[in-house]
């Protein structure tokens, strides 16, 4: 079975960072509950404390795309507004080997 692999990388700005974290971790139980969702982990970077990344596994484009148009995502975006420093990186990989 050929999976998607998803790092999404999230910029809090430097007097938010509880704040996005929060609204983060948020995000974790409702999406590892998610029909074709394999990993959902959200990781801090330790030397960055504003730089935080989602590393994600999906069964499917479809899964994905589900995820994606989730309410939780939908209200966690809100929450994010003003908070975060610039747009988030969402890269989706296929694996190589």
């Amino acid at each position: 079975m050929m999976t998607l692999r998803v790092v999404a990388r999230i910029k809090a700005k430097p007097d938010k960072v509880q704040e996005v974290r929060d609204a983060l971790i948020g995000l974790v139980d409702p999406t590892r509950g998610e029909q074709g969702c394999i990993v959902y982990e959200l990781l801090q970077n330790t030397e960055d404390p504003t730089d935080f990344t989602f590393v994600e596994e999906w069964e499917s484009d479809a899964a994905l795309a589900t995820h994606a148009a989730s309410d939780h995502i939908k209200e966690t975006r809100e929450k994010l507004k003003g908070i975060v420093g610039g747009a988030t990186d969402i890269r989706t990989y296929t694996v190589v080997k």
